[in-house]
């Protein structure tokens, strides 16, 4: 049995908080479309004081989703992650903060997925990621390189 290496340790390291935050966003992002729905998630952003709720409704659906497959494929990865920590930066403090810390209406679950977006705007997707196929081949992982 070897060891990773750190390179490898940090590639698999991001690829495992890849997929857990971006599942997440996924998840939350389709609860939003299929069960709130437009009307319903444009009605509690209008009930939070947010200007345009019905665009902002829009925009935080698709971020959410297309924010979570982006993440759980690797692609666009400080792209999505930026757009991420953005409406998790809005949630945190117009939504959770006046709440207190501990769910379940305080801030600790949206701080948590706005920081863990930051981390993967900082570090980027690592090499398990269409990304690394996309940008820089020669560097990709041996099983990834051969896929592509």
């Amino acid at each position: 049995m070897s060891v990773m290496n750190s390179k490898q340790s940090l590639d698999s390291g991001l690829l495992v908080l890849r997929v857990a935050v971006g599942s997440v966003f996924l998840a939350h992002g389709l609860q939003k479309v299929f069960v709130f729905g437009f009307a319903g998630l444009t009605g509690f952003l209008e009930s939070a004081g947010l200007p345009f709720p019905a665009l902002n409704a829009a925009v935080l659906m698709a971020v959410e989703v297309g924010g979570g497959l982006a993440l759980l494929a690797g692609v666009y990865t400080r792209v999505a992650a930026f757009f991420l920590a953005g409406a998790m930066s809005v949630a945190t403090v117009v939504v959770h903060l006046p709440n207190g810390y501990f769910l379940p209406n305080g801030v600790e679950f949206a701080l948590t997925m706005m920081l863990t977006s930051l981390a993967l705007l900082l570090t980027g997707p690592g090499r398990y990621s269409v990304d690394a196929v996309r940008v820089n081949p020669a560097e990709v992982a041996p099983p990834l390189r051969r896929a592509a």
